[in-house]
């Protein structure tokens, strides 16, 4: 049996609530997370002194284009249509297989190295089945757990091939896992919206798809109810024009959102979601959407989320939607999300004692939210196997991973 200690430290769960235990040992067997709780009797075990350290469980963001990464900060002081043009339409066009790998491996990379060790991308650069595998294999190399999103370029406004979605089905396993992305009810004629929903019942698949009142479906969700398509398997990306009454249908469907909240603002897609989500009883996922825009770790994202204002959220609840309720989101919250006994030890440990958190013991789930950066993160493990150990990434050869995305950064705008 492989174990692990990750004895003494200061330990934030999430479930049922979150709570912050001190001098409290973590014991990871097989993967999984075995035992909690202060002075573990445990002798035969690896022992990563956590001491001054704070352990939480990794964070899940639940909506991120990790294709983009190379295209990073391109689209800061643009609006959603120049995006829609020139990033889908031009930058995405011009990618080759080799460019979507170096950037789904550094963007899933840059993730680990954050503390994020689940994340959904939403692949909708799918020319090819190469580009498919190039996306599939930088996921596994990297060692991040991972829902992927297969879908067709947007504006194309095709359904999701079959073929193309059955052979996702056989390059998925183990830590990465697929998911329907359509294009959805807002943006796409009934037809193709109900060919990608059969399309993911006939695979028993969770679909992913961005929503907003209109251009094409002024109330998507009244519509997909209507249609009979409106259940628990669907996460709903942004919204943030909806009404009220679309609200109540995503909560009485059991359906989740996933807010983006810096590109929601940035590109001006409407009033801040997370608390209305709240009010409605909504289950909400946090995620970064992309890295042309807004920065790419969880840490500003969660700031980001907290700014709303001060009766909207609090820092526990930030804290549990970027763990636990994003889980809950990707319907795995039985599996990552928190500390709880028998699940996969997705883990990550941060330095207390660094010069950004020294002092904040008294209150260190407020501590995480509002100062804690990646550069914090000392030791990442995804279903107990550290990918980050002492501050620094384990993945192979760094270097000729990072060459690979500036290659593609550059082949992209030389043409």
């Amino acid at each position: 049996m492989n174990r692990l200690l990750l004895r003494g430290g200061l330990v934030i769960d999430t479930e049922p609530s979150v709570v912050v235990h001190r001098d409290t040992d973590v014991l990871i067997e097989d993967g999984r997370i075995a035992a909690v709780g202060p002075g573990l009797a445990v002798t035969d075990a690896e022992v990563i002194d956590a001491s001054d350290r704070i352990v939480l469980p990794g964070f899940v963001d639940t909506h991120r284009h990790l294709w983009e990464t190379a295209l990073r900060g391109i689209a800061v002081d643009v609006d959603l249509g120049w995006y829609l043009e020139h990033v889908l339409g031009g930058y995405g066009s011009r990618h080759r297989p080799e460019d979507v790998a170096a950037s789904n491996l550094v963007g899933a990379l840059e993730c680990l190295d954050a503390g994020i060790t689940t994340v959904q991308d939403y692949s909708h650069v799918q020319y090819s089945i190469e580009h498919t595998d190039a996306a599939l294999d930088a996921l596994t190399s990297s060692g991040i757990r991972a829902v992927f999103g297969y879908g067709p370029p947007p504006l194309l406004g095709t359904p999701v091939d079959p073929a193309g979605m059955r052979h996702v089905l056989d390059r998925t396993s183990g830590l990465v896992t697929a998911a329907v992305a359509a294009i959805g009810p807002s943006f796409a004629p009934i037809e193709v919206v109900r060919a990608d929903w059969a399309l993911a019942a006939e695979f028993d698949l969770p679909v992913v798809v961005h929503i907003s009142s209109g251009p094409v479906a002024t109330l998507p969700l009244q519509l997909l109810r209507d249609e009979g398509l409106l259940g628990p398997n669907l996460l709903f990306v942004h919204g943030n024009n909806l009404p009220d009454s679309e609200l109540k249908l995503i909560a009485d469907s059991g359906a989740a959102v996933a807010v983006t909240p810096a590109v929601e603002a940035r590109m001006e897609m409407g009033a801040p979601m997370a608390g209305r989500l709240k009010a409605a009883g909504v289950t909400t996922g946090l995620g970064i959407d992309v890295v042309t825009t807004a920065s790419g770790d969880m840490f500003s994202a969660m700031r980001e989320l907290l700014a709303l204002g001060h009766k909207a959220l609090t820092a526990a609840e930030v804290l549990r939607i970027a763990t636990l309720e994003g889980a809950r989101a990707l319907g795995m919250a039985d599996q990552i999300g928190s500390l709880r006994q028998g699940k996969q030890a997705d883990i990550i440990l941060v330095r207390a004692t660094d010069l950004n958190l020294i002092g904040g013991g008294h209150d260190p789930i407020g501590t995480i939210v509002t100062a804690a950066h990646p550069g914090n993160v000392d030791t990442v493990l995804v279903a107990g196997n550290p990918v980050k150990r002492d501050g620094r990434l384990l993945h192979g050869d760094l270097q000729t991973t990072l060459t690979a995305l500036r290659n593609t950064a550059d082949h992209l705008h030389a043409a």
